[in-house]
Order: C-alpha cells, then sequence, then structure tokens
C-alpha cells in the first residue's frame, strides 16, 4: 500500500485556509520560522480520507470481530465508559492545578474518583489499601517488589531470591530482577499447579517471597494456595499475586483472603479498560497492612470535612512509581464499569467467564489435546501436539483463523504446554459466536488431518500472508518507512523495492 507522502501531487490541496481578519500584532522570531515549507503530503481531501479509511479498515478490532484471547490481552470496551471518560469536567483536568489549602476545589472530583476506586478494589481483592500510580501490568508487578524489598530491607531481613512457577508470566522474573532479586522456578505437577513438594525444598529465609498468578496461566485454580502462603509466610517471604486472572473470582473469593500480602490489577483485564499499541495501561497495586507504609507517595486522603486532598507524609513510602497520579482517564473507565454492575454484576461477570471457557473446552477436546483435562476457570489451554504430527503447528491453526475472519488465540504461552493454544472467550461472547468459534477450529483440525499442506500458504486474505519470521527478526528495518516518505517528499534519492 502507497503511503500518504506517496500519493501527494504537487500543487494539490485538500482545504484552504480563509484570508485572516484579525491583525497580525507580533510575528514568530526568524530563528524559530522555517527556511523553506516542510514536504507535507498535497492530497484532496478525498485522497486522504480514503486513505486512512483503507488503513482503518486493515486494522483487527473486537469491535468487528471475535477476540479469543481478551482477558489475557482484548476485551470489549464498553462505549458508555468512553462517553464518560471525555465528560469534559475530567477531560479538561491538569494534573498540575493548584492544590488550595483544605479544600483542593479544582480537583475534588478527580480526587473522590481516585479514593473511591482504592476502597471499591480494597473491598474486591481483600487488600487493606491501594495505590493508582502504576501505569500498566508490569509496572504494577515492579512497584510490588519494590515493597517487598522495603520491608524487608526495614527488618533487617538478608533477602536474596523470588520463587516464581514456571508457569508464570514473563514480566514476573523480569520484574524480580529489575529489583535485584535472583529467581527460582518451580516445575508444575501432573495436575497443571506448582509443585507443592518442590517448593518446600526451595523454601529457605534467603527467599523474599513468591510471585503467583491466580488462577494460573493454565486456567487452574490452585486448591493449595492457602497451605502454600502459610509455607511462605513461615520464613518471612511476602506473597504476590499476579492479577491478571481476578476477572476469573471476581466475587467468588478475594487474594487477601487467602493469604496474599501485595497484588496488582490489569484493569484492561478485568475491568475492561482500553489497551493496545504500547498503552495506555493501568496497573493499580494493593497491599494488607504489613506494607502499607511502603505505599508510593502522594496518596489521596479524606478530611473529617469530607474533602479530599494528596498526603505526602509517608516517611517509609518508595516515593514516586509515576508521574502525576496513574493513568487517570483509564482509571475512571474501570471506576464507572465497576459502578454499573455493582457485587452482583461482578460476580456474574465471572460467572460467565468460567462457563465460556468450559463450554469451548468440552466443545473442542475430542479435536484438540487437552494437556490438563479438569475444569478451567476463565481460560482453557489445548495443544496442537496431534496436529504437529502431520506438520501442521499451532502457528498454522493461528494464521487459519485469519483467513476465517477470526483472531487467533494466544499460541505458545504458556511455555510448560507444548504447541499450547490458549483460549479465552471472556464474559461478552454470547454462545452463537463460541459456536461459531469452535465449527471453525473443527475444520482446521479436519484440515490438518486430510491435507495439512494447505497450511503453509495461509493466510490469503491479508495484504501479507507469510513473511520469513527469522529474517524478519534478525534483518529487522525500522527506518524503511521513514525512508520512504523522504523519498516521497524529495528528500532523498529514490530507494530500490524492497517490499
Amino acid at each position: 500500500m502507497e503511503l500518504i507522502f506517496e500519493k501527494s501531487v504537487t500543487g494539490r490541496r485538500g482545504v484552504r485556509a480563509p484570508q485572516s481578519d484579525v491583525p497580525v500584532k507580533a510575528e514568530i522570531p526568524r530563528q524559530y520560522r522555517r527556511a523553506k515549507d516542510s514536504k507535507l503530503p498535497e492530497v484532496s481531501e478525498l485522497d486522504a480520507v480514503r486513505h486512512f479509511t483503507t488503513l482503518s479498515q486493515r486494522n483487527f478490532s473486537v469491535d468487528t470481530n471475535f477476540y479469543p484471547l481478551g482477558s489475557c490481552t482484548m476485551k470489549y470496551n464498553p462505549k458508555f465508559t468512553e462517553s464518560l471518560a471525555r465528560l469534559p469536567g475530567f477531560m479538561d483536568l491538569h494534573p498540575l492545578l493548584p492544590q488550595l489549602p483544605h479544600g483542593e476545589k479544582l480537583t475534588q472530583g478527580a480526587l473522590e474518583v481516585l479514593y473511591e476506586m482504592d476502597q471499591i478494589l480494597c473491598e474486591i481483592t481483600g487488600m487493606d489499601a491501594f495505590t493508582m500510580q502504576p501505569l500498566a501490568g508490569a509496572h504494577g508487578e515492579l512497584t510490588g517488589v519494590m515493597m517487598m524489598a522495603a520491608y524487608h530491607k526495614s527488618k533487617g531481613n538478608k533477602k536474596k531470591y523470588i520463587i516464581i512457577p514456571d508457569s508464570a508470566h514473563g514480566t514476573n522474573p523480569a520484574s524480580a530482577a529489575i529489583a535485584g532479586y535472583e529467581t527460582i522456578s518451580i516445575p508444575s505437577n501432573d495436575q497443571g499447579g506448582m509443585d507443592v513438594d518442590k517448593l518446600k525444598e526451595k523454601l529457605n529465609d534467603e527467599v523474599a517471597g513468591l510471585m503467583i498468578t491466580c488462577p494460573s496461566t493454565l486456567g487452574i485454580f490452585n486448591s493449595e494456595i492457602s497451605e502454600i502462603s502459610e509455607m511462605v509466610h513461615a520464613v518471612d517471604g511476602i506473597m504476590y499475586c499476579d492479577g491478571a486472572n481476578l476477572n476469573a473470582v471476581l466475587g467468588r473469593c478475594r487474594p487477601g483472603d487467602l493469604g496474599f500480602d501485595v497484588m496488582h490489577i490489569n484493569t484492561h483485564k478485568t475491568f475492561t479498560t482500553t489497551h493496545g499499541g504500547g498503552g495506555p495501561g493501568a496497573g493499580p497495586v494493593g497491599v494488607t497492612e504489613k506494607l502499607l507504609k511502603f505505599l508510593p507517595i502522594s496518596r489521596v486522603m479524606k478530611r473529617k470535612s469530607g474533602a479530599f486532598y494528596l498526603d505526602y507524609n509517608f516517611a517509609d513510602s518508595i516515593g514516586y512509581v509515576a508521574s502525576f497520579y496513574g493513568n487517570f482517564a483509564l482509571l475512571l473507565r474501570a471506576y464507572a464499569y465497576i459502578l454499573m454492575l455493582g457485587k452482583e454484576g461482578l460476580i456474574e461477570t465471572s460467572n460467565h467467564a468460567v462457563l465460556n471457557a468450559n463450554y469451548v473446552m468440552q466443545r473442542l477436546k475430542k479435536y484438540f489435546l487437552l494437556r490438563y483435562d479438569r475444569i478451567c476457570m476463565h481460560e482453557a489451554v489445548f495443544s496442537a501436539a496431534w496436529q504437529a504430527e502431520k506438520g501442521v503447528h499451532a502457528t498454522d491453526i493461528a494464521k487459519f483463523l485469519i483467513d476465517q475472519g477470526m483472531h487467533p488465540p494466544t499460541v505458545y504461552f504458556p511455555l510448560t504446554v507444548k504447541e499450547s493454544i490458549m483460549i479465552e472467550p471472556t464474559e461478552t461472547e454470547s454462545k452463537q459466536i463460541l459456536d461459531q468459534f469452535v465449527d471453525v477450529m473443527v475444520q482446521a483440525a479436519a484440515l490438518a488431518e486430510r491435507h495439512p499442506e494447505t497450511f503453509k500458504d495461509l493466510p490469503k486474505t491479508t495484504p501479507i500472508t507469510r513473511p520469513d519470521e527469522v529474517k524478519a527478526a534478525r534483518d529487522l528495518d525500522t527506518n524503511y518507512f521513514l525512508q520512504r516518505s523522504i523519498v516521497a517528499a524529495g528528500e532523498l534519492n529514490p530507494l530500490p523495492s524492497k517490499i
């Protein structure tokens, strides 16, 4: 597809600005003015509309097609929360508005949202307080581990390791390493849970804590989690809950009641905020009383008068982890979503997410290997091992789904399942949509059995079909399209054809 610069025709215009009817009293100083006109594309309004409309049609959107990795990456975003986020009273606020003594009248609405979000998340999770500052789940993890480190430092503990299951998200060991800890991996048992006997072997006084996703990335709830918490606490370790799968247990159980001391929440996974493209993100972090004094500053507090204010007076705080008070627009969306559903609605959200995943699991278990054949939570993890015997791998199944108008589920994760296919239908999808997806997956299994060679040419409906992924990784050229733009603007000699 041509770039907008490559569609440029000298002298073509899309709009003409009227002559200014306001006297010019001051000119921009010469040193700040261009010596020559910028090489912007010269196109008509129709050219521009068609170009960007065509680009938008190449995007895969959860608003247009089924997206079976929802709770992990992309969930449907209710449109009413988008409207609320655009309310002028919120959208036009600037975080540097002055804080008036004993009132903060200019920002009371926003501070109240943050304060009440803290209270609500505490009720949902069993934590005692939250910080809204972290700007993503991984950022929340790092914040939690930093508070873990502050706790041990305050007690004079000599801690060196953080224990992490082998089915964990890759950000867990990364966050631990950034915070200065070494990691110990614990394998899964034959039921898909963390091997408790192996955990016992590794636990000692040098263990700072355990980071675990509950339910796990295998879609399994660890029924031994309370016992595990007692074991970790026995060596004065901190229990960290990766809240990525919180949507599976909303209203059913609270991490704080299971023995967790700290956790982060992914608002896009649990409370349907926007996500993708490297941002935006929000990863609130909650703690029990044990870690309360280490929370980042500032914290939103409430005066006896009912006014809200920012409190910086916490000597043991780990300090700031982000500018200002977090990604407010996303927190606002999550706040509105929670208020709309209420307690009963959140429980139903969890019920439907779990029901949908188990429905898909039961319908597909005859066609794809189910590594752990047991009731799952919000996601079902299959393997394309049977198909791989015919030369058709998980990535080939993904390419087939693209041609059928469906976004592929997560493939090759978790790493503990060979040829893994993780399916997360979320609570918003209907039985009719799930049946369509299952039918397509059954077609894929049948095609792999009878004509496995067909998959090597898929997908056929996309602008780019099967790129050489190894070459793309090893011979990455991130400047190519920028150079094409510069060439089209007449600043460089033409480039040789490359794609």
